[in-house]
């Protein structure tokens, strides 16, 4: 199966009084990139060649909605500042009948060596209807977009 690498730029105000990427700011790391991986673009001309996987309407207005529901994150590793974009690879590590759990590895930059794993989580992603607010059934577009991305989830080893 395949991941998605989603290159994800750091912010200057990511760190910390450390000098490192800020725990809180992880999660809106992992966000970003699952924004990038799962809602399709405003625009269609503007949907990323990398992700396929892009399909949720999330626009004002749309049926849906992508409500977390629990995130679980493993830190491996500081992370300090660079100019050059993180990748964060995403894949899926289950579909549920409404839900999904997004899997992802933070890692350095693309062909940057050493290659170092910074963090390690998952998101449980609950799609819900916008006006009743209740968990709606994954459509066949959907499965059909996230399959290829289906791969084992993460255990997690520091529990």
């Amino acid at each position: 199966m395949a991941r998605l690498h989603i290159p994800t730029v750091l912010r200057w105000g990511d760190l910390d009084a450390y000098g490192h990427v800020n725990n809180v700011e992880i999660l809106r790391l992992l966000e970003e990139a699952r924004i990038q991986a799962l809602w399709m673009p405003d625009d269609e001309a503007e949907r990323p060649a990398s992700a396929p996987s892009a399909v949720l309407d999330a626009r004002l207005g749309s049926a849906t909605l992508s409500i977390i529901a629990r995130t679980e994150i493993e830190y491996l590793g500081t992370i300090e500042y660079r100019r050059t974009p993180l990748d964060i690879e995403v894949w899926i590590g289950r579909l549920g009948g409404a839900d999904i759990d997004v899997c992802y590895e933070i890692r350095s930059p693309v062909g940057i060596e050493p290659d170092e794993l910074f963090a390690r989580a998952t998101t449980r992603v609950v799609l819900c209807d916008s006006q009743t607010m209740k968990p709606r059934r994954l459509s066949t577009g959907e499965r059909l977009a996230w399959k290829p991305y289906v791969e084992e989830a993460l255990v997690f080893t520091r529990r």
